[in-house]
């Protein structure tokens, strides 16, 4: 939990996080929902008996900015799953198979000072991951770390314990970056709090902040946020998308509260096909009403979510360039 955030004690019942809350829209289920989990833990249920509860969260996060208590909502979902994982091991079992996989590999380590941490859908898409790097100044400039640490994200979601040797491993070669760039939103709140001495960006934020992608996003263009880096920062980051979206005159998918409404498409619920969002219809309520002629996205696995309800082209923002 971040410094300064409460516990679910502090939770009033007022509800607020039901406004931003994709299972909430989706269900209408208030067991599945912040909400519902903070006020059953204070009546003294157990995580087994909210096991349906957690399981259901997409930890888009946009819970938490809503929250005027400041509670780590994000925070008890993860201590949540790592308590249901400890009891039922098997929970987990396939995200420690990966985790071993990793410890047996070797990463080497880079001198540029800006790297670039790319999620695992970006770094599976090897013509986009260079245009990406050559965004940020190519090689010598820019290098790409060989360890995406794509398990540990995975980890980070699911409540899988990371070693402290893996961790070790995996945060080695960033300590010495100057500016490091990150296409897990998971992973940008983490590793802020392992990193505090590195400059840590979301892959958006960095983008949206050189000439080559401002210069080709148009007014008619519906800017897609990603997440969980978003709300992460929230109230940081409002004011620089704001920013960009009056210099640009492009849309974006932020709600009246001014948080990014989630397709959820990357969700670990949504891998394993036991959302209960529907992917497809969050899309067509994110562009519903909205003029637009392109969608621009942060995140690739949103590029699917949106080309199965429009026909309007959708790309990623590395495909701008």
């Amino acid at each position: 939990m971040a410094a300064g955030q409460r516990g679910y004690e502090a939770c009033t019942g007022c509800s607020l996080c039901l406004l931003a809350c994709p299972v909430w829209r989706a269900t209408r289920d208030i067991r599945l929902t912040p909400h519902g989990r903070a006020r059953a833990l204070q009546c003294g249920a157990t995580a087994d008996e909210l096991a349906a509860s957690i399981d259901a969260c997409t930890l888009c996060g946009a819970c938490e900015p809503a929250c005027p208590q400041d509670i780590g909502l994000v925070a008890m979902i993860t201590g949540l799953r790592a308590e249901l994982a400890r009891h039922a091991p098997a929970r987990v079992a396939s995200v420690r198979d990966r985790m071993n996989d990793r410890m047996a590999a070797r990463f080497a380590g880079s001198a540029a000072e800006i790297r670039l941490l790319p999620d695992r859908a970006l770094a599976a898409d090897p013509v986009l991951l260079g245009r990406v790097a050559r965004l940020f100044g190519g090689d010598g400039k820019v290098s790409v770390a060989a360890d995406d640490g794509s398990d540990i994200a995975l980890a980070l979601e699911a409540g899988a314990e990371i070693s402290e040797a893996r961790l070790e491993r995996f945060l080695v070669p960033l300590r010495g970056a100057r500016r490091l760039i990150v296409g897990d939103g998971m992973l940008v709140r983490a590793l802020r709090g392992w990193l505090p001495a590195v400059r840590i960006e979301s892959l958006g934020v960095a983008a949206t902040c050189t000439a080559a992608v401002r210069d080709r996003l148009r007014a008619s263009d519906l800017y897609v946020i990603e997440p969980r880096a978003y709300h992460a920062d929230q109230e940081r980051l409002v004011k620089y998308y704001d920013a960009l979206r009056l210099a640009l005159g492009c849309s974006m998918n932020l709600d009246l509260q001014r948080l990014a409404i989630p397709t959820t498409a990357g969700c670990l619920p949504a891998a394993l096909g036991r959302s209960s969002v529907d992917v497809r219809d969050q899309a067509r309520w994110i562009l519903e009403g909205r003029e637009f002629a392109r969608i621009v996205v942060e995140d690739l696995n949103d590029i699917a979510a949106y080309t199965a309800v429009t026909d309007k082209p959708v790309v990623h923002l590395a495909q701008l360039i």
